[in-house]
């Protein structure tokens, strides 16, 4: 099966192509960490923001307790259900995480 890029995260297929390019050149040590940076921010798509009631519903298809879904993603249980009822929102790897989690199931990220 062929991922496109969208499968991976990138804005469009160029973009991805660009990215990938890029980041050939880093591990060829030809292009800069920072300036690898700056194709990530370009390059890469956005997590989407997560709905508390969308948190909980991917941790019910998971079919896992806040404590297990907790250590899936390196943080507290307490700040699952913080999401969860809306009080804080996710950001940073952590919603990075569960876009994919979301896409592609728990089984991503074990």
């Amino acid at each position: 099966m062929t991922r496109t890029a969208k499968d991976k995260g990138y804005r469009s297929e160029i973009a991805g192509a660009i990215h990938e390019m890029i980041s050939d050149a880093h591990d060829a040590g030809v292009v800069s960490r920072t300036t690898l940076r700056s194709f990530d921010e370009a390059c890469l798509a956005p997590a989407p923001t997560l709905a508390g009631d969308e948190i909980r519903a991917i941790r019910e298809r998971e079919h896992v307790s806040q404590p297990v879904f907790a250590a899936y993603l390196n943080v507290s249980r307490n700040l699952v259900s913080d999401w969860e009822r809306g009080v804080k929102r996710p950001g940073g790897p952590a919603l990075r995480l569960l876009s994919i989690i979301q896409r592609k199931g728990l089984q991503a990220v074990a």
